[in-house]
């Protein structure tokens, strides 16, 4: 909502005359200008470290495999093996269940949800030595009734969303649409972390 309004705002002082370079109509225009280029650089949210999350008490079944240490002292994780990966958890037909399965109990049951796919996958990354993966909870569409269970993985090429239930490829965050995948939790060996619109972290500070 900011952005139409900045852009309004400066559509508005674009067509009023400067002439003779009124410095507060300047002023106005290249503050106007900054806090806009400031807005599209903190569109993507931040996570912070917190102590706990509401999801606690459901994850105690697979938080051995979330504390597990990368195996190695490399990582040697391309991305073609873990796209292999994906497209295995992938043909999976898809069925919820209310708790958190573990990796084994994925790969022996005739159905998987977003949450069993998602933590078994994780696994297969810390055995290879993948370091900066991420277990997210959040929303794959500003529309979506229910949260989804995702990977993100920080990798030198760029972050990668590594989601086996819908997607049968990684994809690059920044190829993918602006509200599409927003985290509301994550989740990372012992840490924990909670999602907060950027935007809203500067003006709090």
């Amino acid at each position: 909502m900011a952005q139409p309004v900045l852009i309004e705002f400066i559509d508005s002082m674009i067509l009023v005359s400067i002439h003779p370079f009124d410095p507060r109509k300047i002023l106005l225009l290249i503050a106007a200008l900054v806090c806009f280029a400031v807005s599209a650089c903190f569109a993507q949210p931040v996570l912070l470290n917190v102590p706990n999350t509401p999801y606690d008490r459901q994850m105690t079944r697979i938080q051995p495999v979330l504390i597990s240490k990368a195996e190695g002292s490399k990582e040697n994780v391309s991305l073609t093996l873990v796209n292999h990966w994906i497209q295995g958890l992938r043909e999976i037909p898809y069925g919820f269940t209310p708790e958190w399965r573990t990796p084994k109990e994925v790969e022996t049951a005739p159905m998987a949800d977003c949450k069993g796919k998602a933590v078994a996958l994780y696994q297969k990354m810390h055995e290879h030595g993948a370091r900066n993966v991420r277990l997210v909870i959040g929303r794959r569409m500003p529309t979506s009734a229910k949260t989804h269970a995702w990977l993100e993985w920080t990798t030198d090429n760029g972050t990668y969303v590594l989601d086996p239930t819908i997607l049968w490829n990684a994809c690059r965050t920044d190829e993918l649409a602006s509200n599409s995948y927003k985290p509301l939790y994550a989740y990372a060996g012992s840490r924990k972390f909670r999602a907060v619109e950027s935007g809203a972290l500067v003006a709090k500070n």
